[in-house]
């Protein structure tokens, strides 16, 4: 039985190898460096021959573990970007997956070049370092029980619920914000997903196109009704500031993304990936 709730669970299990999922992180992230020191990143870029992006995988369809590769490969749609963007600028990619936690200060002590994973650009982390133009707008839901459907209607009916997210990010701090109701920070998405199941969490703040992959594996669960204040997200390419004209590239292929339709094909692509890889 206890069998069966995991598989049930996460066939995204499988995809998210126990990493740490790329959603918004809202904690403080260290102050940068100097911009004169900070200036020259493509040129830098350009003379190692590489790009070293960071992210954290367990986030499909933006990043994920391949855990049928045998080198643990991180795919999905936010690293299509990142090839694109290694490819505009003439370099390898190379692609260093963290936890999150780690993945902002990542940047601003210079350890990677850029960040990608479903980064939301908040107010407070702009102050730390630079962010491209945003893409792929979606809003963050409310997973729940199926059987709580008609329980939970309106952010009023959530008084008294204990609300789970992942630690240290944009949904977190969506939960505590949640009036008369107790807010869990996880690990990962599927350790909330897992505390949902078993009862000991009423319902879980999650990015809507994260929330489709789950909702395929579990038919006990739903997006309830509940819309939250500020609820849209937007996802953005986080790098050192003062490095304009690498912001500048990076927003040139972000459009050309966006023209072409990528995101959208990218996110289907990789919803289908995640799936088929976690059966």
């Amino acid at each position: 039985m206890k069998h069966a709730v995991r598989s049930a669970i996460l066939g995204l299990a499988a995809v998210c190898a126990l990493a740490i999922s790329g959603c918004g992180d809202s904690s403080r992230t260290a102050a940068p460096q100097n911009a004169q020191a900070q200036g020259n990143l493509m040129q830098k870029i350009k003379e190692k021959g590489k790009i070293v992006v960071g992210t954290s995988s367990g986030y499909p369809p933006y990043v994920f573990v391949d855990a049928a590769s045998g080198e643990k490969k991180v795919i999905g749609l936010d690293i299509e970007l990142a090839q694109q963007i290694a490819d505009k600028l003439g370099v390898k990619l190379e692609v260093q997956d963290m936890g999150f936690s780690a993945l902002l200060s990542s940047v601003t002590a210079n350890k990677v070049d850029i960040a990608v994973g479903g980064i939301f650009p908040t107010a407070e982390r702009e102050k730390a370092m630079a962010f491209s133009k945003s893409y792929l707008p979606t809003e963050q839901k409310l997973l729940i029980k199926k059987d709580d459907a008609a329980k939970y209607k309106t952010a009023a009916d959530l008084k008294g619920a204990v609300i789970g997210a992942e630690k240290s990010t944009t949904q977190e701090a969506a939960a505590q914000k949640v009036e008369g109701a107790k807010s869990v920070g996880l690990t990962s998405v599927p350790d909330a997903v897992l505390e949902l199941k078993h009862g000991k969490l009423n319902g879980i703040i999650i990015e809507g196109i994260v929330a489709r992959q789950y909702l395929i594996f579990n038919p006990d669960l739903v997006l309830a009704d509940v819309t939250f204040p500020d609820a849209k997200k937007l996802s953005a390419v986080a790098l050192q500031k003062g490095n304009d004209d690498l912001v500048k590239l990076i927003n040139d292929v972000i459009d050309e993304n966006t023209k072409n339709g990528n995101f959208e094909k990218w996110v289907d692509e990789y919803s289908k990936v995640a799936v088929e890889k976690a059966k």
